[in-house]
Formats: C-alpha cells, sequence, structure tokens
C-alpha cells in the first residue's frame, strides 16, 4: 500500500490531528486538548500517545507511515529548533528530535502560519501555483511565504511575519508586540473594529454601526454591504493598508498568488476587490494583476500544510 503520513496543527486550546494518504486525501481527523501547564510539556506526549492510538486503530505499522509534519505557533529553525512559543510556554528545545523519540518516526515541523500557506498551495486557494503568499486575517495578521513549492522560513523562522510589517509610522496606539503602525492594527479582525471604535468616537456621522452593543468584524463588512458610509470608509481603509503591504511583499519575492484567509476573509468579494485594487495601485507595472484568492482549508489548512511538510521530507529521501 501506499504511505500514509499524519499532519499536526499546535493551537493554543487544541491540536488539530489529520491522517493523510500520500495524493493528499484526508483519511481522519480529530482533536486533544492542549495541555499548557507546567511549560506545555505534555503537549508533545499527548500527541504521539494520540498518533500510536490512531495507528493501532487502523492497523498501521511503522514502515506504513511516511512519518509526522507539524505546525507550531512561534518561530522555529529550519532544523527545527522552537525559538520560544509563548502561547504554549515552551522554550528554546528542538521539537523535530523530541518529538521523533517520542513516536518513532521521521518529524518536521514548521511555523503553523507557514505551515497553513504550504496547504493552501497543496490543496487550497493555490493550488496549482508554487509562488504563493498567504495572509490570514484572524485576531493577529498571519503570514506565510511559499517559493518554488517550499516554505520560506528565513534564519530564525520568523519568515511571513506580514503583520508586523510597519505601515503607518505615525500610529501612537500599540500593537500587541509592542511595537507601533503594524498591519495588525489594520487588517486583523481586531484592528478593524479598532479604527471603527476610534472613527465613531471622533466624529458624529450616521451610521448603523452606532445602533449596535459591541462591533464585530463581521458587523462592519455586513453593513458596508448595506452602503454604511462610515463601515465603507473602514474597509477602504483595511484595502489600503493590506493592498500596499502586499505591494511591498511582491517587490521582494513576486508572487504568482496571494491567498486570503482567517476569519475576515469570509467577507468574500468585497474584501478581495478592495486589497486588489489598492495592491495594483502601489505596485509597478511588471507586478500588476496578480491573482488573489480566498483561502479554501479553512481551520483544516494547518493539517494539510503539515502532512505535506513530512511527505516533501519522505520524496526528498527516496532513491532517483
Amino acid at each position: 500500500m501506499d504511505k500514509v503520513c499524519f499532519g499536526i496543527d499546535i493551537g493554543g486550546t487544541s491540536v488539530k490531528c489529520g491522517l493523510f494518504t500520500d495524493n493528499g486525501a484526508l483519511l481522519d481527523k480529530w482533536e486533544v486538548p492542549t495541555r499548557k501547564e507546567n511549560n506545555g510539556e505534555h503537549i508533545l506526549e499527548d500527541i504521539a500517545e494520540s498518533i500510536q492510538k490512531k495507528m493501532k486503530e487502523r492497523e498501521l505499522g511503522f514502515s506504513d507511515v511516511a512519518g509526522v509534519g507539524m505546525g507550531v505557533p512561534g518561530p522555529i529553525t529550519e532544523e527545527g529548533k522552537v525559538l520560544k512559543c509563548a502561547n504554549l510556554g515552551w522554550g528554546i528545545f528542538n521539537v523535530n528530535e523530541k518529538m521523533s523519540d517520542l513516536i518513532h518516526l521521521p518529524v518536521v515541523a514548521a511555523n503553523d502560519a507557514n505551515v497553513a500557506a504550504l496547504g493552501e498551495m497543496w490543496m487550497g486557494g493555490g493550488k496549482g501555483y508554487e509562488d504563493v503568499i498567504m495572509v490570514t486575517l484572524g485576531t493577529g495578521v498571519g503570514g506565510g511565504v511559499i517559493l518554488g513549492g517550499k516554505v520560506v522560513a528565513g534564519s530564525n523562522g520568523a519568515g511571513g511575519e506580514i503583520g508586523h510589517m510597519i505601515v503607518n509610522p505615525k500610529e501612537t496606539d500599540v500593537c500587541g508586540c509592542g511595537g507601533h503602525g503594524h498591519l495588525e492594527q489594520y487588517a486583523s479582525a481586531t484592528g478593524i473594529v479598532r479604527l471603527a471604535k476610534k472613527k465613531l468616537k471622533e466624529s458624529d456621522v450616521d451610521s448603523s454601526l452606532r445602533n449596535l452593543v459591541s462591533i464585530s468584524a463581521k458587523d462592519i463588512f455586513d453593513a458596508a454591504k448595506e452602503e454604511d458610509a462610515v463601515a465603507k470608509e473602514l474597509i477602504e481603509e483595511l484595502g489600503f493598508y493590506l493592498g500596499t503591504a502586499l505591494a511591498h511583499v511582491a517587490c521582494v519575492v513576486d508572487p504568482q498568488v496571494f491567498v486570503i484567509g482567517g476569519g475576515v476573509s469570509r467577507a468574500g468579494n468585497i474584501l478581495i476587490e478592495t486589497v486588489e485594487k489598492y495592491y495594483n495601485n502601489n505596485i509597478l507595472f511588471a507586478l500588476q494583476q496578480k491573482e488573489f484568492r480566498l483561502a479554501e482549508l479553512g481551520n483544516d489548512a494547518g493539517i494539510y500544510g503539515a502532512a505535506k511538510l513530512i511527505l516533501m521530507k519522505d520524496a526528498s529521501m527516496q532513491p532517483a
């Protein structure tokens, strides 16, 4: 039989797990809780135990499994060294080696945003392309860079941190990372809500948003679709900052396609069209008219990308 592999996406609340064929078919998926006590010392043990249980259930031997790919929420080097994952309590250690010792299978780990980008390139919105920039618009802004079909992690595993590009040096409010004027402050779900509250406070212009007890990013996009003037201005502002930031990225890596995911991406075409407009307004001619696509894999992008990570390693180790 063809080999199978495991794709693991480690989150702050739960660990998503998937069992895949080598052609990308998802055979099974499940979750285990992320136990963060004692600096997350049990997380890898729990994952290993869950994989072993699934192998027994599926009657899989070690020779049937190509290995385990993992997405980790923090900077991680190409060799698998984690450089602290604050939301897991992890310090500095080699996650590839430690997990491999536990599971007795090959292990490859990478940053979770980069892994999600790899998943979208493989089986999602970026399918058919090898040079992909993915932006995830959620509570924050994550990014992943894929060139030639491979993750660009950088020397410290922090490649693709698009959310912390400075897009407004005059900003006085503080980003979650401690900086100022970062993309995350404008293009994330929390960022656009921040802009909305600020705009409503600073003016008395009429808007349906004033009638809401609390405002969400979805509320803003819904209001914009109903021609609410304030909401439309907010979408334009988000589109300007994100489109301009992606233009800067394109000048460096010249991707084939931008894939936009995360909760904010559920707004659909109104988001894509606005970002694309400001991208084309702020880019040189040779880099215009790139493809802009919505992500397709949702919360499963991480497990798909993690599976692809280990399959790429397995393929590179096969004799020519």
